[in-house]
């Protein structure tokens, strides 16, 4: 199968996904019965930017015939997921921080279940031709070890089934188990609670994330030799596809989260970061990635810029203004429905030769893209959000928050 990004929501990937996880509006704040809710403000930033995420992992599966000077920002698709599960740990810490000790887990699990799965599932029905292709190409055996696995959101913790029935959902099995820890991580008193602690701790957790990338280039577990997006092996697909390998970065979106909150950083200073990131991003696309080995690249090397990238897409400037106009903020809140369907649509599209029977095959693949972006949203609009809000209903007995209705991939 092709290789996969992704990468994510609030729930998506938070992912990702692809995890996510609309605008990030967040939750109420501290509840009591002696305080009212407070809201945080909106971080439309993270929300338009989530746009582009998802649309340039799309691109990435199903590159356009666009200009060579556009194409590196294209290939280096494979390094957004873990933009995403950093996005995820950012909104969740900044969601929650300052709120820890009153979280209840089994809400907080209940409140993302009700944002992931239903789209997921609906993801799972619509490629039951997957289905059948996975058993012509798969033993008996391991077929019945992703058909129970992938619908409990576990086949990611497979290397060969990871990418079972829907490729990029694997971001999703990450995303449980980031989810499941998260109440716990969040209230540990070993958080620093100062800017230099912080900085170093994020650091630290960016070494993390890097060490078992080196581990793979040193010891090549697998044989490989110039790897790329279309390599496979065993443990190359443990590496890109398994949950444990992405726990570093989440912690680093955390440790950024709480950083956010106790920087006093001025919406000047931001616009500053956001623009400088953005170049920096788009250097390393067109100068670093061509010569930097495939497996650093997928593991993180690049986190540090998308971390002050995200620190500037959380003021208030022009750029943020921009991300979080209209159309693009829309896309931003539907990124989770926009990951989860993309692939198998496509292929489903491709494969009955819909363009061709519609004599519309010369406007294609922009007719296929621009389909996938209006099939995303209406599942938004019309499977994403009124499930949420039925479930949330059902399991917790109260309205979503805004930010439980629009987080992010993750």
């Amino acid at each position: 199968m092709p290789a996969q990004v992704v990468e994510s929501q609030n729930t998506a990937v938070s992912s990702v996904h692809p995890a996510a996880s609309h605008t990030v509006v967040p939750s109420s704040g501290v509840t009591s019965t002696h305080a009212a809710p407070v809201r945080k403000p909106p971080l439309p930033g993270l929300t338009g930017v989530r746009t582009f995420l998802a649309i340039g992992i799309m691109f990435f599966h199903f590159t356009p015939p666009l200009s060579p000077l556009v194409r590196p920002v294209i290939e280096a698709g494979f390094t957004y997921i873990s933009f995403f599960l950093l996005i995820s740990g950012f909104v969740l810490a900044y969601n929650y921080a300052h709120r820890a000790d009153t979280v209840k887990p089994v809400k907080f699990y209940l409140a993302r279940l009700s944002r992931l799965y239903p789209v997921y599932l609906l993801s799972l029905l619509i490629s039951l031709e997957m289905l059948h292709a996975e058993w012509t190409m798969r033993s008996a055996g391991e077929f019945f070890r992703g058909f129970i696995l992938t619908p409990l959101l576990l086949q990611g913790w497979s290397p060969t089934l990871a990418t079972f029935w829907n490729t990029v959902a694997w971001t999703l099995a990450t995303e449980v188990m980031l989810y499941l820890a998260f109440p716990y991580i969040i209230r540990m008193r070993w958080w620093p609670r100062d800017t230099k602690r912080l900085v170093l701790l994020f650091i630290g957790f960016w070494l993390w994330e890097m060490v078992l990338p080196t581990v793979y280039m040193l010891v090549n577990p697998d044989g490989l030799h110039n790897i790329d997006r279309y390599s496979s092996g065993y443990w190359l697909r443990a590496l890109k596809y398994t949950p444990l390998p992405f726990l570093p970065i989440f912690l680093a979106g955390i440790t950024l989260g709480r950083l956010h909150a106790v920087a006093e950083l001025s919406d000047r200073v931001k616009m500053w970061l956001a623009l400088g990131a953005g170049l920096g991003v788009l250097a390393a696309f067109y100068l670093l990635v061509p010569h930097v080995p495939y497996v650093a690249l997928h593991g993180g090397l690049l986190t540090p810029l998308f971390a002050t990238l995200v620190l500037g897409l959380t003021g208030d400037h022009w750029i943020t203004r921009v991300l979080g106009w209209g159309p693009i903020a829309a896309f931003g809140r539907a990124s989770l429905c926009l990951y989860l369907l993309h692939f198998n649509t496509w292929i489903t599209i491709h494969d009955h030769h819909i363009p061709e029977r519609l004599h519309v095959e010369r406007f294609d693949p922009w007719i296929s893209y621009a389909f996938i972006l209006c099939w995303a949203y209406a599942a938004f609009v019309f499977v994403e959000q009124p499930a949420q809000r039925w479930l949330l209903k059902r399991w917790v007995h109260r309205e979503p928050s805004p930010m439980e209705v629009t987080a992010p991939l993750g």
